[in-house]
């Protein structure tokens, strides 16, 4: 698992991005992929796959 900070996220277009800790790269997130919701500057962990796209945060959950 991975963790980072969650650099945006539109509930209306219902995607965001993640900014990743280890290497500040900026992985997509689809409300798709959340266990919870999420909100700008939140710190999450979360796995990555391959999207159709690139890759994808799945799995995401907020941590304290």
């Amino acid at each position: 698992m991975k963790t980072g900070i969650v650099k945006s996220f539109n509930e209306l277009s219902k995607y965001g991005f993640i900014k990743v800790d280890e290497t500040g790269e900026e992985i997509f997130v689809h409300e798709s992929g959340l266990t919870c919701l999420i909100r700008k500057g939140d710190k999450v962990m979360f796995m990555i796959t391959d999207g159709k796209k690139g890759p994808n945060a799945t799995n995401v959950k907020r941590i304290e």
